[in-house]
This record gives C-alpha cells, sequence and structure tokens, in this order.
C-alpha cells in the first residue's frame, strides 16, 4: 500500500521515496467524473450507492473536470457526442486517467457492425487506460476496473512516461512470482 511497504525503525522513522508518498495520496483520493451515456450508467450509479460504498476506497464523484483526475466513459459513444467527450476529457488536470466501461465505450458493442453514428470504441478519441467488458458490467467489474487505475498510480515514477508505467505494469503481471501468488490467492478463497 505504498507507504506501508516502506521501512520503519525502532525510533518510529519513516522511510519512503517522494514518489510512494505522492502515488500514494493519488492513489487513496481518486475523483472521478461519470460520463454516463446509455445503461451503463445506471451500474456506475449502483457503484456509488451505499451498497458497494466507494468512499472506503477513497473515490469520491466529482461532477465537474476541472476537479477530476478519473473519465469514466459509461456507454454508447455516438459521433456527435465524441466532441463532447474530447472537450471534457482536455479540461481535466493532468495527471489524467479515462477507465472506458462497457461493450460499446469499449468497441462500439452491439452498434459495432451496423450502427453508423457509433463511435467504435472511446479510444480513438481520447486515450484509455482500463477498459472493463460488459454488456453492462456489474459494479464488482466497474471496482475492479477502479482498483487498476490505482494499481497504475501505484507504479507512477516522477519523469516516467505513462507508457513506460503501463509497460512495466504488463510485465509485473507476467512475472510469475506474481502469477503463482495470485494462483494461492484465489484457490485460499
Amino acid at each position: 500500500m505504498g507507504l506501508l511497504d516502506a521501512a520503519v525503525t525502532r525510533h518510529n522513522v519513516l522511510v519512503t521515496s517522494v514518489d510512494n508518498v505522492l502515488n500514494w495520496a493519488r492513489l487513496s483520493s481518486l475523483w472521478p467524473m461519470g460520463f454516463g451515456l446509455a445503461c451503463c450508467a445506471i451500474e456506475m450509479m449502483a457503484t456509488n450507492a451505499s451498497n458497494y460504498d466507494l468512499e472506503r476506497f477513497g473515490i469520491f464523484p466529482r461532477s465537474s473536470p476541472r476537479q477530476s483526475d478519473l473519465m469514466i466513459v459509461a456507454g454508447t459513444v455516438t459521433m456527435k457526442m465524441a466532441e463532447r467527450v474530447i472537450r471534457l476529457y482536455e479540461q481535466m488536470p493532468e495527471p489524467r486517467y479515462v477507465l472506458s466501461m462497457g461493450s460499446c465505450s469499449n468497441c462500439g458493442g452491439p452498434y459495432q457492425d451496423h450502427g453508423y453514428h457509433v463511435l467504435k470504441g472511446v479510444d480513438r478519441v481520447i486515450p484509455v487506460d482500463v477498459y472493463v467488458p460488459g454488456c453492462p458490467p456489474r459494479p464488482e467489474a466497474l471496482i475492479g476496473g477502479l482498483m487498476k487505475v490505482q494499481e497504475l498510480i501505484r507504479m507512477e515514477q516522477i519523469g516516467v512516461s505513462r507508457a513506460d508505467a503501463l509497460k512495466k505494469l504488463a510485465e509485473h503481471a507476467q512475472d510469475p512470482r506474481f502469477i503463482v501468488e495470485r494462483e494461492r490467492k484465489a484457490a485460499r478463497a
């Protein structure tokens, strides 16, 4: 958990790096802006309700792009709406992240072949960091996607590009030690 992984001496001195402190603070206070466009928005609203309680993860939804660091695109993005998605993305301060939720925003969904008015994936207009599959995805899947965004933030370093951080995360996911540990945790559950 960032700071909790740091070494603590007998004199209650916490030894860590600036990267760990900044990343811990950022991942513990994500402020997503929901961009709900279709039926996925209902599942996103359910995730924000009391049954799932996103605030326990430090995730507090905002309605303004200027206060947000995460955009959740949930639902069908039409060609007309793509311009607004770009505008809202550009209004968000750096560092900013995008989570694409649902089949329609990931790849066009059921409109992929015959919907001339639907964008075939929001990643064609803005960069997407995490994809959550499903039609519509359950709130648990969205929470899993948000945990992936927090994992991306945890791996970032000052002066290192996000592309390098994504490459490092992919290498970490393929590491045999990580896979064995993940399988052990799954067996215990």
